[in-house]
């Protein structure tokens, strides 16, 4: 007997349509490894329809008082909280991720998140007024961008997508918004609850594949391109936006450094792992901001690792309804095997102090893992693994923590864990990322930005500096003589 696969739909104009084409592409649930449901593929033809839906819906949009746009996404939040349940289950058919967690540390955020940029949807000032010039009077206008093309990723797709529409609706903008093609449903649902209070137009979704962004991106229409994704994602948008200059705003891969020093004591060192291996662990260690790449120096190196090796053999992967799992399973079959293919291909002096392998053989679940005696050049050292695999290096002296820290092209967040004040000020400071914690690590509020620097990308999400990427300035300057 065959079971019928649940039928996704693109979200256009206030109405779920199949792809004008009718190709469609599988969603596979990561927990089982088989197909749940279909999503559209979308081509040339569904862009062109959700790109002329949000750019006629977008003088209506901008033109609403900022009060207006403010109660729409407090009314976007109601119903989130309101439906939570159901985007809790669409989200862990989409990623496996344990049910509890989902419901903690997914849901309470996002609402608040959209409420924070629903009060700063009546922020769209400009600076006082002013005379710089006899007899002239200048006033600057900040202003919506227009059609936002966003493309979100497949860690955490509920979130990533009102990171992603939350400030451009909040500024005045219109959007369509395309989630991974391995993490559809959640974001569907999303469209469903949005779409009942904006209208039609303003908030689109359309499912589809790499082809299907870059068909957004290279639209004339959008003034504007966000993705959240990886380095080599980024730099495609980036260059397709370049063939029209498009604005982008990219929030793409880390390698985040975890810097401790030797001024902890056992108790300290106790806190640090059992922190350090949430933050490495959590969401199967598929965030960006993942604490992976341990720096300790060389005194306190052993009893450190050996702390971190055990933290790693306690923690528990599994199903999404055990409430004593920490994660579930890798998102998809290409994830399990790039995972797997950087412990396959690790040097002769590394050393694997726990797991290193493949849990069961069903679905995309790898175990909690903590490779030691690694060099600075390695390649698990120098590139995203986006795994639950944390790397421990030794370092002599603050220089070379520093060092070692930033000798990768990745710079999107980093921590320090000291008891010295001072230290962790030069740290702060030395260090080259876009975020620095201090004796914790992964914390994240709304009102604080999120963003790095290098090849991690450009652009804040959350935050007022979030907000202000999705708008532009205006300088309007008028004669005071008659």
């Amino acid at each position: 007997m065959t079971t019928e696969l649940r039928r996704l739909r693109n979200y256009i104009n206030g109405e779920f349509r199949d792809a004008a084409d009718g190709r469609t592409t599988e969603v596979i649930n990561p927990v089982t490894g088989e197909a749940y449901a279909v999503a559209p593929l979308s081509g040339q033809a569904d862009v062109d329809a959700a790109m002329k839906a949000a750019a006629d819906a977008f003088p209506a949009w901008r033109d609403l008082v900022p009060a207006e746009r403010q109660k729409a996404l407090l009314k976007i939040a109601d119903a989130f909280e309101e439906r939570a349940e159901e985007l809790i289950a669409a989200e862990v058919e989409n990623t496996g991720k344990p049910i509890g967690l989902t419901r903690s540390e997914e849901i309470p955020p996002m609402v608040d998140q959209i409420r924070f940029f629903a009060g700063a949807a009546r922020m769209l000032e400009g600076r006082a007024a002013g005379e710089y010039m006899e007899g002239l009077t200048s006033i600057v206008r900040r202003e919506p961008i227009g059609v936002c093309a966003q493309v979100a990723p497949w860690n955490y797709p509920m979130m990533m997508g009102v990171w992603k529409f939350a400030p451009a609706l909040a500024a005045g903008n219109t959007v369509v918004l395309k989630p991974s093609d391995t993490t559809p449903a959640s974001t569907v649902l999303m469209a469903e609850i949005i779409g009942s209070i904006v209208p039609p137009g303003v908030f689109n979704v359309i499912c589809g594949d790499r082809d299907t962004g870059r068909a957004m991106v290279e639209h004339r229409t959008p003034a504007m391109a966000s993705i959240t994704g990886s380095v080599r994602a980024g730099m495609q948008v980036a260059e397709s936006a370049s063939k029209d200059l498009k604005r982008v705003h990219l929030e793409l891969g880390g390698k985040a450094p975890v810097v401790v020093f030797e001024d902890l004591d056992s108790a300290a060192i106790a806190k640090a792992v059992e922190d350090i291996s949430l933050a490495g662990f959590f969401n199967a260690g598929q965030d960006c901001t993942a604490a992976t790449r341990v720096l300790v120096h060389e005194s306190v190196h052993d009893e450190f690792v050996s702390a971190l090796a055990k933290a790693a053999a306690d923690t528990k992967t599994g199903l999404p309804d055990d409430e004593d799992v920490l994660f579930g399973p890798l998102n998809n079959a290409n994830q399990l095997k790039q995972v797997s293919g950087f412990i396959d291909r690790l040097p002769a002096h590394a050393k694997v102090e726990a797991g290193g392998q493949r849990v069961g053989d069903k679905g995309y679940f790898f175990a909690p893992t903590v490779v030691s005696g690694l060099k600075q050049d390695d390649e698990i050292i120098q590139h995203e693994v986006f795994g639950p695999v944390i790397t421990v290096q030794s370092f002599t002296d603050e220089a070379q923590a520093v060092e070692y820290a930033n000798g990768v092209e990745y710079a999107l967040a980093s921590s320090v864990w000291t008891k010295d004040h001072a230290r962790a000020m030069r740290m702060s400071k030395a260090l080259d990322f876009g975020c620095v914690w201090i004796n914790t690590h992964i914390p994240l509020v709304a009102e604080m930005p999120h963003g790095g620097f290098k090849k991690s990308g450009y652009g804040k999400d959350l935050s007022a500096y979030g907000f202000d990427d999705y708008t532009r300035i205006k300088h309007v300057m008028t004669s005071l003589e008659g």
